[in-house]
């Protein structure tokens, strides 16, 4: 396998990097994940490699940790997203997209129903509410999406956002 060639530039403690996220519903739920190390979840998805399309980005993300293949709708929210996380400066920015993953994938509100081994990390999903309450009770960064989630932007949106310290958890 070809060593990737991810959107991220290092300069010290300074990060900058490209992340493609899909929204996935289902019965009133919105699909999220983590890496089980961290205090935080958030919505599926990563970072680009270069030389691809956001979209397929997130094609190919789905395909590596959820195995299955999505369809990727359409384009909610572009951000230039800027915190603090493990000791570094992040400037991130975020395409978030609304996707759809096969009837197939388990569904149950109560319990994780999806892990994978991604690198170093391991992955754990489980659907929430999609409802700002639930969101913010489960602290899902970048913390916008929690006030937009019961009305999402019908074109796309445009933020310069600050997510502060991730580390504080």
């Amino acid at each position: 396998m070809s060593k990737r060639k991810l959107i991220r530039l290092n300069a010290g403690r300074l990060r900058f990097q490209m992340r493609v996220a899909g929204l996935a519903f289902r019965d009133g739920h919105v699909l999220v994940h983590r890496a089980v190390h961290e205090s935080f979840w958030t919505f599926p998805g990563g970072r680009a490699e270069i030389g691809e399309t956001s979209e397929d980005t997130l094609r190919r993300e789905m395909q590596e940790e959820l195995g299955v293949d999505t369809t990727v709708m359409r384009l909610l929210w572009s951000v230039e997203n800027f915190f603090h996380y493990e000791e570094r400066d992040w400037h991130e920015l975020g395409l978030y997209y609304l996707m759809e993953i096969p009837a197939s994938f388990p569904f149950d509100p109560q319990e994780i129903v999806h892990r994978v081994q991604d690198g170093d990390n391991d992955l754990e999903f489980k659907w929430v509410r999609a409802t700002r309450e639930a969101l913010v009770a489960l602290d899902i960064p970048p913390y916008f999406i929690a006030e937009e989630i019961e009305d999402l932007p019908l074109t796309p949106r445009h933020l310069v956002w600050c997510d502060g310290d991730l580390d504080q958890g």
